[in-house]
């Protein structure tokens, strides 16, 4: 079954810190492990598409997973994986590009209880402008503190349970887009 992997810099596991053996124009090396398998303690983590919106990192993989698989609801959990390639397309930039992209698709909600406030709008433009090189680290954190804070003060929970799923289904379709893995089409994830 092909899935999807989120890897820090260099294809480290952001929990473990597992060093993945890398992709060079084959597949990667299977990592097997033994023993009990054990969410989020022992086994070979990786996500479907719908699943990946919590574990999005700094580097994507199509991975493999070898054996039964075991859907735990927000990640899969196998006994063996090897990593297929890089998606070359899911880098820094474009995953800031993505998360402008998700933050202006529900700006008509915030902006329908708070008009005058334009301080996300704001943030979603430095957002882009630094992702293409024309903005700072600065007014970066800036725009950021300033989205937090409107956040913050005017989050309604009962809001974001009503839109969440649709939003989900949203930023799935975008993240597909980004990404552009015909393997999960095919057969997997």
């Amino acid at each position: 079954m092909y899935a999807l992997k989120f890897l820090k810099e260099g294809a480290v596991g952001p929990y473990s810190r597992f060093q993945w053996p890398v992709p060079n124009g084959k597949p990667g090396t299977w990592v097997r492990v033994r023993g009990g398998l054990i969410e989020c303690q022992h086994g070979v983590h990786a996500c479907t598409l719908e699943q990946s919106l919590a574990w999005l990192q700094a580097e994507a993989y199509v991975i493999e997973l070898g054996g039964r698989v075991i859907d735990g609801g927000d990640k899969l959990l196998a006994r063996s994986g090897r990593l297929i390639r890089r998606i070359e397309g899911w880098n820094v930039r474009t995953a800031r590009l993505f998360a402008a992209d998700c933050a202006e698709h529900v700006l008509p909600v915030f902006e329908k209880k708070r008009p005058r406030n334009d301080r996300p709008r704001r943030a979603i433009a430095t957002a882009r402008a630094f992702a293409e090189g024309k903005a700072s680290h600065d007014d970066l954190n800036a725009a950021r503190a300033g989205a937090r804070a409107t956040a913050r003060a005017g989050a309604g929970a009962a809001a974001w349970d009503a839109a969440g799923d649709a939003e989900r289904q949203h930023q799935c379709g975008l993240l597909r887009r980004y990404l552009n893995v015909p393997e999960l089409d095919k057969r997997g994830a």
